[in-house]
């Protein structure tokens, strides 16, 4: 359980949440976890197995606190929310800043810091656990490359100026990812970033962690009542989570990257996890998917410093944080969207 922007989060499988006066109790049998004025609270999120009595989500319609139901691994099943719910005005602005350019260039610029920065730290924490094994120099000409991006963000005025800046620093961060991986085995490099279908074993565990994280992301956005179809960087496309795609952005380096890193430098996939389809596609054996699955839930339930929050998030919440901060931002809350930045 964790309480963060007034928002509570309920991760404790068989875990009830009940109403007890004008009060939010978290039980476990008999016994009370948590005790929460309902005052207090602008949202509670539940993962999984979690029980909430009829009388409570009556009180949390009453006072405007939605609730949002999910799975145990982050998908969105439903929401409830009172008639006076204000997600309507919230997704009425989020659809006004969409198709103002100024305002889609001033979120996305925010986002792609996150990103930008982010991938930055993967190199440099790459440089100082494996400089002994590793191309140094491939490594510090590519954070160069990325430090002088992040300093022209400020000054990028439209989306096609912050596009192209984007495009150069992804260039320069998977042109050195190859840096990255420790095994000596010529099957598992990378070369190039490839994708619809995937070319190699690499993008491949690359491509399905990051449909892992598009999923929490959408779901994030729509617990909190934000269309996760309608972007800032991302634009409208039929079939395409728009929005869900920008906010994960920052996150790909700090969860689906590091995951699939490890995953490859720890030999807990090998090239026989791999299968090569006759069209040059590679797919995840049944078993490995298994086992990024696994690795990807482990990689949530660790702890992070949140620098914005000034508190230790788990990093299953980091997407549902950062949604309630761009839903904080959008109704004008918040002066900036505050992306997440990894230290």
């Amino acid at each position: 359980m964790k309480k963060l922007l007034n928002t509570l989060f309920v991760t404790r499988q068989g875990a009830s949440v009940v109403k007890e006066g004008e009060n939010v109790l978290v039980r476990e049998g008999e016994e009370t976890l948590l005790r929460v004025p309902v005052h207090g609270l602008g949202g509670l999120v539940t993962f999984g197995q979690v029980w909430c009595s009829p009388q409570l989500l009556f009180m949390c319609a009453e006072r405007g606190v939605g609730v949002s139901f999910l799975s145990e691994n982050g998908r969105f099943w439903a929401r409830v929310a009172g008639p006076a719910s204000g997600n309507v005005l919230l997704r009425r602005q989020q659809f006004r800043w969409a198709d103002d350019g100024g305002k889609s260039a001033s979120v996305a610029r925010d986002m792609l810091t996150g990103k930008l920065a982010n991938s930055r730290q993967v190199l440099l924490r790459a440089r100082r656990d494996h400089g002994d094994v590793t191309n140094v120099s491939t490594l510090d000409s590519a954070e160069r490359h990325m430090a002088d991006c992040l300093s022209r963000l400020p000054a990028a005025a439209t989306l096609d100026e912050l596009r192209g800046i984007e495009g150069e620093g992804a260039n320069a961060y998977f042109g050195a990812f190859d840096a990255l991986i420790t095994v000596q085995d010529a099957t598992l490099h990378f070369t190039t970033r490839s994708r619809r279908p995937p070319l190699d074993p690499v993008n491949c565990l690359l491509s399905f962690l990051y449909t892992l994280l598009a999923h929490d992301a959408r779901s994030a956005l729509e617990g909190v009542g934000l269309d996760p179809a309608v972007g800032f960087l991302h634009r409208d496309r039929p079939g395409r989570p728009s929005l869900a795609l920008d906010l994960m952005e920052e996150l790909r380096p700090v969860l689906a990257d590091r995951v699939a890193l490890s995953l490859i430098n720890l030999g807990q996939l090998r090239p026989r996890d791999f299968r090569h389809e006759e069209g040059g596609a590679v797919l995840l054996t049944d078993d490995a998917r298994k086992q990024g699955l696994v690795a990807y839930q482990k990689r949530k339930q660790e702890e992070i410093m949140h620098p914005y929050l000034r508190e230790k998030v788990e990093i299953g919440l980091l997407c549902h944080v950062q949604a309630l901060l761009l839903a904080r931002h959008i109704r004008g809350d918040m002066d900036g969207y505050p992306a997440f930045l990894w230290r």
